[in-house]
């Protein structure tokens, strides 16, 4: 059954809607600065996917799920199609999506992520240590990255892993994300989200990140099995957000590749 969405509006009513999914432990709120840049061209809405952000959480974490939460959030606002833009986890929920209805899709943008398993992607020491993580008398965001440093030697990902955390009227701290069942769900997440006989004939922008290896140029042959007009394009100074790490150039590519 399908969750309630929340959603934030980046602005651009009355233009072609467009859609922002964003990544594993990420929230609409990675998408603002971007998604106010794209409301030149579209009307922009951020989602929070099921689990994240202020989306409800629900025991069912797969992608299938994450697929009909987007189209009822459509079908509630009489939106027959939209272009999405999908990163890493919400590119692969965007990829399902346009692979399974098709008419709802106008365009598809699909960053920094190809149609196969992600098994070797190091995600196993972060949820450790969110999961390891004593809420009890923590009195900063600041000092819950520290407590990380062990595990995520990256300063980014630490504040990254920290943006879920939110403070209670009460001041005890909290996880916003549903951190027990998106741990069980890991790795479903990290599969492939399309089966061998999928595929969208519509066009589809993928965005790759020049330093990021989670697309490698051996993948670009099942792209494009699966999305035979596919356009390709790297970002050579990005890493694996490029939509964070290069904005002019990744707001540069989805207006030329999607609204042209």
């Amino acid at each position: 059954m399908s969750v309630q969405l929340h959603q934030i509006d980046l602005g651009g009513e009355a233009k072609p809607p467009l859609l922002l999914l964003h990544g594993l432990l990420g929230s609409s709120r990675n998408w603002q600065t971007t998604g106010r840049d794209l409301a030149a061209q579209f009307h922009v809405f951020a989602l929070d996917a099921r689990n994240h952000g202020r989306s409800p959480h629900d025991p069912v974490m797969a992608y299938e799920a994450m697929v009909d939460d987007v189209i009822a959030w459509m079908d509630a606002r009489q939106m027959a199609q939209a272009v999405l833009v999908g990163h890493s986890m919400g590119g692969k929920t965007a990829m399902r999506l346009a692979c399974r209805q098709a008419e709802r899709v106008a365009k598809l943008v699909v960053v920094d992520i190809a149609p196969k398993d992600y098994f070797w992607i190091a995600h196993r020491a972060e949820f450790a240590a969110m999961n390891q993580l004593e809420l009890t008398g923590l009195q900063s965001r600041a000092e819950a990255e520290m407590r990380f440093e062990a595990q995520v030697p990256s300063l980014r990902m630490r504040k990254f892993l920290s943006t879920n955390l939110e403070r209670s009227n009460d001041g005890r701290w909290r996880w916003l994300i549903n951190l027990p069942v998106l741990t069980v769900a890991l790795p479903v997440l990290e599969k492939n989200s399309l089966q061998v006989t999928d595929g969208f004939d519509g066009p589809v922008q993928f965005i790759v990140g020049g330093r990021s290896e989670y697309v490698q140029s051996a993948d670009h042959s099942t792209i494009r099995r699966h999305f035979p007009l596919a356009q390709i394009a790297t970002i050579a100074e990005s890493g694996h957000n490029p939509h964070m790490d290069a904005r002019e150039e990744f707001v540069r590519l989805v207006m030329g590749g999607v609204g042209g």
